[in-house]
């Protein structure tokens, strides 16, 4: 039994280092997320940029609703996944907020000019266990 040991020791120890080899790649010092994300961006099923982009997309479909903003106006709020068409003096813009984990933000930052206007983004009920 005892000379079993070391054999099997051996052949486990083996099989190991074949399984681990075959698979894997050196990480090359690169930092682990920044070695994860370069695979990401390699693979066939990457991120669009809509999905991407931290404030949302123009729409493609249709608003879920209207909303007319004013020189006057200090907020808008909406809700995560909400396509909402956005009035500002005579122009529209259809705008998805698709913004997981972003903070209120300008307006600004999907329409030019609108700097006194913060976006407040809510959950959305789904996520909300509702």
């Amino acid at each position: 039994m005892k000379t079993n040991l070391p054999k099997i020791s051996l052949i486990v120890a083996l099989g190991l280092s074949v399984a681990t080899t075959a698979y894997a790649h050196e990480d090359y010092s690169e930092g682990a997320s920044l070695h994860w994300l370069s695979h990401v961006v390699e693979s066939e099923g990457s991120p669009t940029t809509n999905q991407l982009a931290p404030y949302g997309y123009a729409a493609t479909k249709g608003a879920d609703r209207e909303v007319t903003l004013t020189s006057s106006s200090k907020y808008l709020n909406v809700t995560r996944l909400e396509t909402i068409k956005i009035n500002i003096d005579g122009n529209s813009t259809a705008w998805t907020f698709d913004t997981l984990g972003t903070a209120a933000f300008s307006l600004a930052k999907i329409i030019p000019g609108m700097d006194g206007i913060t976006v407040y983004v809510a959950q959305e009920p789904s996520a909300q266990g509702g």
